[in-house]
């Protein structure tokens, strides 16, 4: 962890460190298999360069923020890496916000992986098959929803104008690439597919359904 105090970043081999790490999480349970899932993943890809560059490579955004804002920045430790998460200086730049912030992003993220975790697990035992039990009783793309929880997870813990920019865009993304797979599963399985959507929602189910939706045991065997 940086010092509060001082200049915190240039630290370009821990922002590469954490791209090939958090990029490694994301291909082991989303790998790629066509053209428009690659297309997807160098979105997230770029998403995470984005990130781990401004967390500790080059603060562009708060370089930005301080030359439009001069002396009415609200910190007078602006490139102290405690102060580069923009929502700790939102609300007061306390240890309080600090904790309510990283404890928030941490939830979210692990949220997050477990979803990935879980739709990885059955559709890896499901070997082509037609998935709709377990984790897929409460949403047709869970591990999609896992993606963005952990997107969220990292637009709340570091911020930046880039990161801000392309979340939209990486959302859109995988939305398509949801739509194109309903729509081969649709020709495969036809109206017993049909009758899954109609019953099941795409990525979120209703708030009372997600403590079962992050608690449910998946295993291969449960897989038809």
């Amino acid at each position: 962890m940086h010092a509060d105090a001082g200049y915190s970043y240039g630290v370009w081999v821990v922002a590469f460190f954490n791209v090939g790490l958090f990029l490694f999480f994301m291909l082991s349970f989303l790998k790629p298999r066509g053209r428009q899932e690659w297309r997807s993943m160098s979105v997230v890809t770029a998403f995470l360069v984005a990130l781990f560059a401004e967390m500790y490579g080059f603060p562009l955004t708060i370089y930005l923020l301080t030359g439009w804002l001069g002396d009415a920045y609200p910190v007078l430790q602006p490139f102290s890496h405690k102060y580069g998460h923009l929502w700790v200086v939102v609300f007061g730049g306390s240890t309080v916000a600090w904790v309510i912030v990283m404890g928030l992003s941490l939830v979210l993220m692990i949220m997050g992986y477990l979803l990935l975790s879980k739709g990885w697990t059955q559709i890896h035992g499901a070997r082509g098959g037609l998935v709709t039990d377990g984790i897929y009783t409460y949403a047709r793309h869970p591990q999609y929803t896992g993606l963005f929880l952990v997107i969220i997870g990292f637009l709340v813990q570091w911020p930046t104008f880039l990161t801000l920019l392309m979340a939209p865009i990486m959302l859109y993304a995988y939305v398509h690439l949801a739509r194109v797979e309903e729509r081969r599963a649709e020709a495969e399985f036809g109206e017993t597919y049909n009758y899954y959507v109609k019953k099941t929602p795409a990525f979120f189910p209703p708030i009372k359904q997600w403590k079962a939706f992050l608690t449910v045991e998946v295993h291969d065997q449960e897989v038809r």
